[in-house]
């Protein structure tokens, strides 16, 4: 092998892993937007969360949720998280993916959370490990606090799943506006919905024209201020957007109130999953002092 192309191997192998970092970013800038469509042809299924009130579902979920939260019985929490999945189904969302939907990433991110709780949490060790001067022994009650904590934000997870994966986000945000949430909340939540998707779709156009232009290897160095110049210029041109779009809306009129066409009418379905969601909720506070 030359003096040249032993040089030019490790560019090659550097542009290689550069690439690899370009089309790992696309795919998951692909994969977010994939899963807000999938979102709203969920919500636009023939389900039975779907046909409900808005309203309704916010404070039926609601109370779920802090029904959930209160809870500290492992045992109702696995009937809570069992009555979200049959509701699921109902509803038309496959099982597969409304599972991997939550599971995917709740025990990560809480176990790390909770993780600490196995070893301080007084209690009967299960087992001793002597690392030098530092001894691991894992609790049983310190266990038994992780899986009901992980559980516990499964179960409220898979319910704000489930209420936006069956409830359109207009729907959504006009149910909120009716139930006295602030109109600023509301239109934040909307604007920024609606326009996260137009700036990760410019990212994504970013990336493919680098891709489309990379013709040779390129240093760690010339990487390093790329993805800098790139991350500057969306923020520029995200605050941009934001002045156009708003200038754009005092043209039209805007002044403040977000207007919607909707309008909804309250059914004896709709009523009979508030009381249902008001029975669960009660069940699953009073029966821990109930059972024995």
């Amino acid at each position: 092998m030359s003096t040249v192309e032993a040089s030019r191997a490790p560019l090659e192998r550097d542009a290689r892993r550069s690439l690899g970092w370009v089309e790992h970013t696309l795919a998951g800038i692909s994969g977010s937007i994939e899963r807000a469509v999938f979102t709203e042809e969920h919500a636009r299924l023939p389900g039975w969360l779907q046909a409900r009130d808005p309203r309704i579902k916010l404070v039926s979920f609601l109370a779920l949720v802090l029904a959930a939260s209160l809870s500290s019985s492992l045992y109702v929490l696995v009937g809570l998280y069992a009555v979200t999945l049959a509701a699921a189904l109902s509803s038309g969302i496959p099982a597969d993916f409304f599972i991997r939907r939550v599971w995917l990433g709740i025990p990560l991110f809480a176990g790390i959370v909770v993780l600490p709780a196995i070893f301080f949490v007084p209690g009967d060790p299960l087992f001793s490990l002597s690392l030098g001067p530092v001894v691991i022994a894992p609790t049983l009650a310190g266990v038994e606090t992780a899986v009901v904590f992980v559980t516990r934000v499964a179960v409220c997870v898979s319910l704000a799943v489930l209420l936006v994966l069956t409830t359109p986000w207009a729907d959504l945000l006009k149910g909120l506006r009716s139930l006295g949430v602030p109109q600023v909340f509301v239109l934040v939540l909307s604007m920024a919905y609606r326009y996260i998707f137009l700036l990760l779709h410019t990212a994504n156009g970013l990336f493919e024209a680098r891709r489309s232009r990379l013709v040779g290897g390129t240093t760690a160095r010339e990487q390093r201020h790329w993805i800098a110049g790139s991350i500057g210029g969306l923020t520029s041109r995200s605050f941009k957007l934001s002045n156009d779009v708003y200038a754009a809306m005092l043209a039209r009129g805007f002044t403040g109130e977000m207007r919607s066409y909707i309008e909804y009418r309250l059914a004896l379905r709709d009523g009979l999953l508030f009381v249902a969601a008001i029975a669960v909720s009660a069940a699953a506070l009073l029966a821990p002092r109930l059972l024995p």
